[in-house]
Parts: structure tokens; C-alpha cells; sequence
């Protein structure tokens, strides 16, 4: 599946948020080594260059498409591609944080996840982590209806996995792991101009695995389905714009 970084950008600073609000919650000082796991575009990693500019960053992600936008948006930080699922045990370790922002819910197996997140850390070392948890909302509710109906249910044979696990489940995992850790949950009321931004803001992450899935000559006709919905499901506001709710699952823990 190829990744959009123009796409995924066009809501930056919504996005960038959640990397800024975790960042903040890093209190371990004198940083030199940061890796951001599933940099994306490179914006997460210029947060953490911000919060650290002592510190050498470096960005990791499994996507050409990501990592050439972020290459060329942020020459002065590391990156390279890297499958977190599959290579993180081939990366040198001593790392003072491991970052990660709205990635790993792509990523399967989040026990040996984040096992080898936490290798990666130097002795006392910080790992961050930002997960979505909006996997209830309607928007996810809608997708998830339309690709099991009658009318779509052909085109999609593998409906999208969520590797997402509950709060218990990674209180339990990082009980095991860290010597110590902080768990939270924000969600963040975005303010779309339109229901036709709620869909612009999915072509760039929720959607991309089912328009990835389809013809050229179905992709529009699943999106309107979708934006249908969508109208139904989330009210406007009196001044004609529209509450898009998103819930993120955040954690801390050191090694």
C-alpha cells in the first residue's frame, strides 16, 4: 500500500498535535540519541528536534513515499526505511527515546512490538507512544459497515486488521517490560469545515488500505458511499461546521 504525504499533510497541524502534546510529556534531560518509529513525513521528528536540539534524530518508516517527503522537507534529521514490524531487531540500540506517533497501529504483534521497542533503549531511556483509539467512532463504524455489505463486500476478501490493543493489555504488556510507566487518553475535538473534510482526512490514513483495494472505477463511487454516511453521522453546528471527535491512547515508560 503506498502512502500519500501530500495527502496525509493537508491536515498538519491536527496531526502534528498529538506528537507535540507527548513530546512534552518526555521529562528525561540531556537527550542525544532520538528515534522516531513510523516517522511518516518527517513532522514528528522535527517535534522531537525541537523538544531535544541537542539531541541527533532519527526517522524511521516503512514507506518510499514518506520517507523521500521527509528527506527533502527536513534535511538537517536522519532518515531511512525501516519496517518496524519486521526490522527493529537490525537497528543498534542505546537510544535515550524511542518515539513513536500514530504508527504502530499498522504494525502486528504488539507484545514482540513493543519487547523490541524497549531493546532499543539505553538504560534508563524513554519510550513514547501515541496510538489512535477512535476504532468506536462513527466514522470507523461507517467503513466497517459499508466493506461487510452486499454491495462492497466482493471487493474486499481482507478487510482491514486492527493491531490495536486495549488499555488493559498494554497496561499488563509494560507492567512486564518497564520499570515504570504513565498511560493517558486524550481526545481531540478537530473542527472540519465540511463533511467533505472528514473524507479528505481519511483518503490520507483509514481509507488508503480500501481505495488501495479497489479499480480506478470504484474508488469514487465507495468514497460518496462513505461521505453518505458520513452526513448522517456527524451533525453540523450552527455555524455549518462539523465536531470530528478522535480519541488517542498515549503511554510512557522507562527502561
Amino acid at each position: 500500500m503506498k502512502w500519500d504525504s501530500g495527502q496525509y499533510l493537508k491536515f498538519a497541524d491536527e496531526r502534528t498535535q498529538p506528537s507535540i502534546d507527548l513530546a512534552g510529556r518526555i521529562e528525561k534531560e540531556d537527550v542525544k540519541r532520538v528515534l522516531d518509529v513510523g516517522c511518516g513525513p518527517g513532522n514528528s521528528s522535527e517535534v522531537l528536534a525541537r523538544r531535544f536540539p541537542r539531541a541527533r534524530v532519527r526517522g524511521i518508516d516503512s514507506s518510499p513515499e514518506m520517507i523521500g517527503s521527509a528527506r527533502q522537507a527536513h534535511s538537517e534529521i536522519d532518515f531511512e526505511l525501516c519496517d518496524a514490524g519486521k526490522e527493529l531487531e537490525s537497528l543498534e540500540g542505546g537510544y535515550d527515546v524511542v518515539f513513536s506517533n500514530a504508527c504502530i497501529q499498522w504494525v502486528p504483534d504488539h507484545k514482540a512490538l513493543l519487547k523490541n521497542m524497549m531493546g532499543l533503549l539505553a538504560p534508563g531511556g524513554v519510550l513514547a507512544v501515541q496510538i489512535p483509539m477512535n476504532q468506536h467512532e462513527p466514522i470507523h463504524k461507517i467503513i466497517g459497515e459499508l466493506v461487510t455489505s452486499d454491495a462492497w463486500k466482493d471487493a474486499f476478501p481482507n478487510p482491514r486488521v486492527f493491531h490495536t490493543l486495549t488499555q488493559g493489555h498494554y497496561f499488563d504488556l509494560l507492567a512486564k517490560l518497564a520499570a515504570s510507566f504513565t498511560m493517558w487518553e486524550t481526545t481531540y475535538y478537530h473542527v472540519m469545515e465540511s463533511h467533505e473534510a472528514i473524507l479528505d482526512w481519511y483518503r490520507g490514513t483509514g481509507l488508503r488500505p480500501y481505495l488501495a483495494a479497489l479499480p480506478d472505477e470504484r474508488k469514487q463511487d465507495f468514497e460518496q458511499a462513505v461521505l453518505a454516511k458520513v452526513r448522517t453521522q456527524y451533525p453540523l453546528q450552527e455555524n455549518a461546521r462539523v465536531i470530528f471527535r478522535f480519541p488517542r491512547f498515549f503511554f510512557t515508560a522507562i527502561h
